[in-house]
């Protein structure tokens, strides 16, 4: 029998959509697999990709979620947007943290912080339009923008600036398409934190050229030695009904895994973002949503625990990691990362090879040292590495002097 011939495959038949063919995946996340994936064959890998706390869900939380799912009424849906007493249990906790005065109406429970920020894009952009991404930026950030149809458009900081954007780059980077500033502080991967001061002037310029703001206040707990968190609705209330703010309890009470965040932001914004979740994802895991009710009902000593021990990792993994040559670091204001350059090891001799980026030199540290970092490429920040220091002070130090040693090798 004859082999029938073989279809040409055109754009028409194409298996993967050019929309999520063209979606990177989380380099973070890939990071945190691979060295995973060699702890399972017995290696001892020191991984500094995670971008979550070292610490357990506090007890109280825990057994609050034990008892909800003892409760058979919390084995059925709930209300899209969340349950009533957890959108009152956010309304609550909003006002204490940040001063920022809302109704439940304006609450949108999602199944985490990352699910919030890609409803506010997709609630706001349509094809076309821009969204200001200060630089160095989380991985998943221009990939929402890009799913909503939006263009993300970088405005890059360094060093020099301590990470920070200005005013004058914001103007600099603006079109007749802006229609979103992205504004995060503390910021993942940088640690970066604005003061009340520069958080006023790049509101008062937002809402001067009539741009919407997602501020995303995921690390607002964990900032230190004199840095404090602002929020930017509260700095500039006049911007109030064109801000979009993204939260949630993974980094605060230890609960990445639980997967619930909200977003808060105008009612009719919230409403139609409501609108789209009914469609794609219904309403949150319902114990999850009781244990965050337990959470954000709760007072903050576990959180202070753990910044406490996160400030002490950041001032070791500061020390260390400014003590390698070619290696230099700027002490992070908050979160739990540090972003150190290696600009001065790239393009040199190392074990035979001759890194020329942060992503050939991450995978050579990772087979060399078994050390997992992630490379600044992921946060369009070449030349840069993110290294939580969300682990152990053990693994921590070990971590770190290994790199110390294999970099110590860099030749000419």
């Amino acid at each position: 029998m004859a082999t029938p011939p073989l279809l040409a495959v055109s754009s028409t038949t194409r298996r993967i959509s050019r929309r999520i063919g063209g979606v990177a995946p989380s380099a973070t996340l890939a990071i945190d697999a691979k060295a995973k994936q060699l702890q399972a064959q017995g290696l001892d890998v020191v991984g500094f990709g995670a971008g979550e706390p070292d610490f357990p869900t506090p007890a109280a939380i825990v057994e609050a979620a034990v008892a909800a799912c003892r409760d058979p009424r919390n084995h059925r849906y709930t209300p899209t947007a969340g349950l009533p007493e957890l959108r009152e249990a956010i309304v609550a906790k909003t006002t204490r943290d940040s001063g920022y005065e809302i109704g439940p109406r304006q609450v949108l429970v999602t199944n985490g912080g990352k699910h919030a920020v890609y409803n506010a894009f997709a609630t706001l952009l349509d094809p076309g339009d821009e969204v200001l991404v200060p630089t160095p930026h989380w991985t998943t950030y221009p990939e929402a923008i890009r799913l909503a149809g939006g263009v993300p458009v970088e405005v890059r900081t360094g060093s020099a600036s301590r990470f920070k954007v200005t005013v004058d780059q914001l103007e600099d980077a603006a079109t007749g398409r802006t229609k979103v500033l992205l504004f995060v502080s503390p910021s993942n991967p940088t640690g970066a934190v604005y003061s009340r001061e520069a958080i006023a002037d790049i509101g008062r310029l937002a809402a001067e050229r009539g741009w919407w703001v997602l501020t995303d206040e995921i690390y607002e707990h964990l900032v230190y030695e004199g840095h404090a968190h602002h929020s930017m609705p509260v700095v500039v209330p006049e911007l109030a009904e064109r801000c979009v703010v993204v939260n949630g309890v993974a980094k605060t009470y230890a609960m990445t895994g639980w997967r619930v965040g909200w977003l808060i932001g105008p009612a009719d914004v919230v409403e139609a973002a409501t609108n789209l979740q009914s469609h794609v994802t219904s309403n949150v895991n319902d114990v999850a949503q009781r244990a965050a009710i337990a959470a954000l009902k709760g007072d903050l000593a576990a959180t202070a625990e753990m910044r406490s021990a996160f400030d002490r990792r950041r001032r070791t993994i500061h020390r260390m990691l400014s003590e390698i040559d070619g290696v230099t670091c700027i002490e992070p204001e908050g979160a739990f990362y540090a972003f150190p350059s290696f600009e001065g090891v790239l393009g040199r001799a190392l074990r035979g090879r001759r890194p020329e980026s942060t992503l050939e030199l991450a995978e050579i540290v990772l087979e060399e040292s078994l050390v997992a970092f992630v490379p600044g490429e992921a946060f369009g920040a070449p030349g840069y590495g993110r290294f939580s220091y969300a682990l152990s002070d053990a693994d921590l130090v070990r971590g770190v002097e290994r790199l110390a040693e294999l970099l110590s090798e860099v030749g000419d």
